[in-house]
């Protein structure tokens, strides 16, 4: 190889051999130049990446070393109305897509006439809450409808005006549903008016507490009903929601942002720390302003796949939860109604809701919360076997059309039941189906929307390790390893591994794709109790 040089270096310069000598000598030199800046800078490398851990700071996802990953060097650039913004990116997480995804106009004609307060929506209080009606009895929007026997000062209210109809038990003769006949004219319960500016947090806490809007804020570690004794160390609202078929909380917003502005204020002065709003950083398209222009909060765009507009995951990339912290969570249209509640003396539990999937028209209605299932769907259905669920299709609740939407749920899925055998589907997996397996060429047509059912397509197996949750789950936490902590009921490592911050939604993905077909979220409903009572 070197006389190979010398000849080659020889023709070039033409200078002979003392000239080639001198060559080879400024090669040699500069080679070892060369090595030593590249040892220095693989050193210097070295000593961030270990400051980095030590600080902790590596747990936020971004890119301490000098020289940039290949996913780095090709990943997409941000859009540029993110620049000069506080912006987390996401490199973990999937997006479904799925045929059906309502269109963003609200059908006059979808109305519902019933509607339910579920004390099973709210987790952490009694089974058997005391009621305050009886059926047969009237009731104003805002009127109380049962308290916790644990918490008499926590109120449930009606969100609608009209006869009480029917008071619905389960097992254990738990209450299961509060049943109301709305009046074709809705009245609404006048409420005290409170000066926002003057008013103490005690103040605001207790009106609160009376008027029922705890009833829609929930508590973080255990995503339970709030304990109003403990000052949460921040208050965090995703406006943005990245499930399938989600609905568009831009558009759900449009005509409540005064409220919505008024909700944002009330909440500042409940917290010792920061509200926190999460705003979409993926979309072509900026925020609605009610958003974007929000003042007193803490904005963070999130920029990623599904489940980057979990509030769980924000809160794990913003101010994570510590082991003695409390947070409070609550969605966009929660915010609107507080917000009335001081700025209208009123009690607007209105809500927009999205209805899509396997449906006829995919489309968005006016209605309130709790309202009846069956008669928001009516004449929209015509597929033979339709299974209806309460929110989204990854940690929504399965429902009959005689029962109704969950108190924190703003949409309908419908999906095909998938109660068929696929002939040797684990070898010939013909069908097209959402899926996050290169088995199936879905990598290639990243637009493509599917036509979905609850086919599992498998079984139970045995709970191995893949590493799959950790390929679209973005925190800084091991799932599996989480999970069967949980089964063997071991206490500290639950609580060690991340117990406290994540909640079903947040591993809801993890259970598409799980392999062995583990009811994850069940599992950690499970955990999440346990470690409570204890």
């Amino acid at each position: 190889m070197i006389s190979g040089l010398m000849i080659f270096s020889s023709v070039v310069y033409g200078q002979g051999a003392e000239n080639a000598s001198s060559f080879y000598t400024n090669l040699l030199i500069g080679t070892l130049g060369f090595v030593v800046i590249a040892v220095l800078l693989q050193l210097t490398d070295n000593l961030l990446l270990i400051e980095a851990k030590k600080t902790g700071a590596d747990k936020t996802g971004r890119n301490f070393s000098i020289f940039p990953t290949i996913g780095e060097i090709f990943k997409k650039r941000l859009p540029a109305r993110l620049d000069g913004e506080q912006v987390v990116r996401l490199d973990k997480g999937h997006d479904i897509l799925v045929e059906g995804e309502s269109l963003e106009t609200v059908d006059s004609k979808v109305k519902a006439n019933t509607f339910a307060l579920q004390p099973p929506n709210y987790n952490g209080i009694k089974p058997i809450p005391k009621l305050v009606v009886q059926v047969g009895d009237s009731v104003k929007a805002g009127d109380e409808l049962f308290y916790d026997k644990q918490n008499p000062d926590l109120k449930f209210v009606a969100p609608v005006s009209g006869e009480v109809i029917a008071l619905n038990r389960k097992e254990k003769r738990a209450i299961k549903e509060v049943v109301i006949l709305a009046d074709k004219k809705q009245e609404f319960r006048t409420l005290p008016s409170i000066d926002l500016e003057e008013s103490s947090r005690e103040d605001l806490i207790a009106f609160m507490m009376e008027y029922g809007a705890f009833g829609m804020i929930r508590q973080r570690p255990y995503n339970v009903v709030v304990d109003h004794t403990v000052i949460p160390s921040n208050i965090f609202i995703s406006t943005f929601d990245s499930a399938p078929l989600a609905p568009n909380l831009n558009f759900v917003i449009k005509g409540k942002e005064a409220a919505f502005a008024q909700g944002l204020k009330v909440l500042s002065k409940l917290t010792s720390g920061q509200v926190h709003l999460g705003l979409d950083g993926k979309s072509e398209n900026s925020p609605s302003p009610a958003f974007v222009e929000a003042e007193g909060v803490e904005k963070t765009y999130f920029y990623g796949a599904h489940p980057a507009g979990n509030v769980g995951i924000q809160i794990h990339h913003t101010a994570p939860i510590n082991a003695n912290d409390t947070v409070w969570t609550l969605d966009v249209q929660a915010v609107a109604t507080i917000g009335s509640m001081v700025a209208d003396s009123k009690f607007d539990a209105s809500r927009v809701v999205a209805i899509g999937g396997a449906v006829d028209n995919p489309t968005y209605a006016n209605t309130y919360i709790g309202a009846n299932i069956g008669e928001l769907l009516k004449d929209n259905v015509s597929i033979e076997k339709p299974r209806y669920i309460s929110g989204d299709i990854l940690s929504g609740e399965q429902k009959q059309t005689e029962e109704f939407l969950n108190i924190f749920d703003d949409q309908i899925s419908v999906v095909k039941e998938g109660d068929y055998y696929e002939m040797f589907g684990w070898l010939l997996p013909l069908s097209p189906r959402p899926s996050v397996s290169n088995t199936f060429p879905n990598f290639l047509f990243r637009d493509h929307k599917f036509e979905v059912d609850t086919n599992t397509h498998g079984e139970y197996r045995a709970f191995v390790v893949t590493g799959q949750y950790e390929k679209v789950l973005p925190m800084d936490i091991y799932p599996q390893h989480l999970l069967k902590s949980i089964l063997v009921n071991d206490y500290e490592r639950m609580e060690g591994l991340g117990l406290l911050e994540v909640v079903e939604e947040d591993l809801a993905l993890c259970e598409f794709v799980c392999t062995s077909k583990q009811p994850i979220q069940k599992i950690l409903r499970e955990g999440l109790n346990t470690l409570r009572e204890q």
